[in-house]
């Protein structure tokens, strides 16, 4: 079956084909989520959440351009907008709360495995993690950051700025195990 004639039978409500739709692109969409929130059952409520507006916004899809870009989209808006509700943690962290240090040897990334990369990532403040997977994952630009998250272009800058600074503080403190 086509992407096409999926999206037409999720389309008529048919459940095979959204559990088909689910299955197909769940596990990719729960890496975006783990990008986002702290653990796993965060994740897996985001995910849900998002596959529930993929599903009751799907008569929007235009057709054009990816659709897994499309579902990618959603779950990153569900995710943020998890983040907004939930608010456990302050968005904004106060400089004097991180330690900036930056080494100057250069760390080989492709040494460690994704998931190691995936706990580092998660080990941010929320702030810092969220611009960080905006901006460096998923492409967005500073200035749709600052509009996502209600914030300037400059905090989303800053945000991001510390976040480079903090993740390679954690990479050096590994280095040096």
């Amino acid at each position: 079956m086509t992407e096409e004639e999926l999206i037409d039978r999720c389309l008529q409500l048919n459940e095979k084909a959204q559990e088909e739709l689910y299955n197909l692109y769940s596990s990719k969409m729960m890496g975006v989520t783990l990008r986002y929130v702290k653990t796993f059952e965060e994740a897996q409520d985001v995910l849900q959440d998002g596959f529930i507006k993929v599903f009751d916004k799907l008569d929007t899809y235009t057709r054009e351009g990816s659709f897994e870009g499309w579902i990618r989209r959603i779950i990153v808006n569900t995710a943020l907008d998890y983040l907004r509700k939930v608010k456990h943690e302050k968005f904004h962290v106060d400089v004097d709360e991180v330690n900036y240090f930056l080494a100057d040897q250069t760390i080989i990334l492709e040494s460690m495995a994704a998931e190691d990369l995936l706990q580092i990532i998660q080990s941010l403040p929320v702030g810092y993690q969220t611009v960080f997977n905006l901006y460096a994952i998923e492409g967005y630009t500073h200035k749709e950051i600052g509009e996502q998250l209600g914030v300037s272009e400059n905090t989303s800058k800053s945000q991001y700025s510390r976040a480079k600074l903090f993740l390679q503080k954690k990479l050096d403190e590994i280095n040096t195990i």
